[in-house]
């Protein structure tokens, strides 16, 4: 039960989660499953995500997280699971944390491989189960180039006790109606199979590999490979412009909700709020809600933007008025007389797909979910 005296609290559901994950597996049966919980899962409270996803009790190939530090707090945890580093180690000293906790380094950059390769001097690699080598197939953002991508895999297939998987990252594959995006995608896929092509010939055998995040787990079968690494997918947000998490079969994991605390009648011509941007053309019924951008509601949210209100006739769209505050918004509740301080107001989530209300904000979910504050209660159910 939500304590009646929260002022703006994001509940999270887990089976949610569950179910997207599923998801997964109907798009990518034949390949092994790397959930991404980054940035606190997303913004979604990394603690309570891994260990709903232990409790699952489904081999995963690992987890994915972005730093050394967020890979030891999973440790802390007591997860077990294998970690892949998705940035690498950024030194030797985070390179023999890695090494020592069963946290699995990509590698992106030749002054990482130098250090395995001091490394290998005097050590094996048989602390890691697998090291990763990142092929910057066009993004340009991490990664090898295809002849060094070539020689550091054949340097660590070398060695017996490790296991060394090829993978990229695909930037455009989100775009599925620009046709600039769709032939650049499929030119890295191309270079990806080339070069995993040239991998496999080397070394005389076959080559791992793993391509696909979310947009291309949904929508490019030729991207799975033996690996493919979900993220915001699993979170309910769809990576499409085009297309709703909804319409691709994915179920929202967080709502975020508030109350409204005031309900104020502005008169034709008043203006609300600072710099009196909105300007009411009518009599207008406002309701002053318990959230604003120091929570994460987003600053740039247009007038407009939708909220979902709790009226004797069901959940209503009510627009936001003018701009958003540190602690608090206005939304417009003309007609919707029913409505009394103390209602619940949908920010996102529920019956409001965030990826909608980002649009409203010239952003995307992917930031509404990772900027919610410490201000914020958070609420977990599994029903």
């Amino acid at each position: 039960m939500i304590d009646p005296s929260l002022r703006v609290w994001a509940t999270i559901n887990l089976r949610a989660l569950k179910k997207n994950l599923s998801q997964v597996s109907v798009h990518c049966p034949e390949s092994q499953i790397i959930p991404v919980i980054k940035a606190n899962a997303y913004g979604h409270g990394v603690e309570q995500v891994a260990l709903a996803l232990k409790a699952m009790h489904k081999k995963f190939a690992a987890l994915a997280v972005a730093s050394i530090e967020e890979a030891m707090e999973l440790r802390t945890l007591g997860i077990s699971t294998p970690i892949l580093l998705l940035c690498g180690f950024r030194n030797k000293v985070e390179m023999k944390r890695c090494f020592n906790n069963k946290i699995e380094p990509v590698i992106h950059s030749m002054y990482q491989f130098e250090e395995i390769e001091k490394y290998l001097e005097t050590e094996k690699l048989s602390g890691v189960g697998r090291v990763w080598v990142k092929f910057n197939s066009g993004m340009n953002r991490l990664g090898l180039d295809k002849e060094q991508a070539l020689r550091v895999y054949e340097e660590l297939h070398r060695h017996p006790q490790t296991e060394v998987v090829l993978m990229s990252h695909l930037a455009s594959a989100d775009d599925l109606e620009n046709q600039s995006a769709v032939e650049f995608t499929q030119r890295q896929i191309a270079d990806f199979d080339s070069l995993k092509q040239q991998v496999a010939n080397s070394t005389q055998g076959p080559v791992q590999a793993s391509l696909a995040a979310s947009a291309g787990i949904l929508s490019l079968s030729q991207t799975h490979h033996q690996f493919v690494r979900p993220g915001f997918m699993l979170y309910g947000g769809s990576p499409f412009g085009n297309r709703t998490a909804e319409e691709i079969g994915l179920l929202p994991v967080m709502t975020l909700r508030a109350k409204i605390i005031a309900i104020n009648n502005v008169e034709a011509g008043g203006t609300i709020g600072y710099g009196g941007i909105h300007r009411c053309e009518q009599r207008t019924r406002v309701g002053i809600v318990s959230v604003g951008y120091a929570d994460g509601y987003p600053r740039s949210a247009k007038n407009g933007t939708p909220v979902l209100v709790n009226s004797k006739q069901g959940l209503r769209r009510a627009g936001l008025l003018g701009r958003v505050s540190m602690d608090t918004i206005a939304i417009d509740l003309t007609g919707l007389d029913s409505v009394k301080i103390g209602t619940e107001v949908v920010l996102w989530g529920d019956g409001l797909p965030a990826d909608e209300v980002a649009r409203y904000a010239d952003t995307i979910s992917y930031e509404l979910f990772c900027k919610v504050t410490k201000r914020v209660e958070f609420v977990y159910t599994d029903e």
